[in-house]
């Protein structure tokens, strides 16, 4: 058996370079979202209200349900949160 190292650990679980991108994507934005509610010590009840979406998808996204949200869900939750997003590309080697 060999010791396989990945750079992250959606590398590892995911079955294509291409889900794990996505996956890191929205793992970082769900993050930053889940921080900013903590943070503003804003209700779920008023988060789901300014993202326009229900409090128990507001519940999901604090749990950290991933599978169940987009990229797009997620730039626009942040957006309306006040938040910026930044983009970095950059080629692989």
């Amino acid at each position: 058996m060999s010791k396989q190292r990945f750079s992250s650990i959606w590398d590892a679980i995911e079955d294509t370079p291409e889900e794990a991108e996505n996956m890191k994507l929205r793992s970082v934005l769900m993050t930053a979202l889940k921080n900013h509610l903590t943070r503003t010590e804003m209700s779920q009840a008023q988060a789901a209200k300014l993202f326009g979406v229900t409090q128990p998808r507001v519940s999901d996204l604090m749990r950290g349900k991933i599978n169940l949200f987009g990229l797009d869900a997620l730039v626009n939750m942040a957006t309306a949160a006040g938040l910026h997003i930044e983009m970095r590309v950059i080629e692989s080697a």
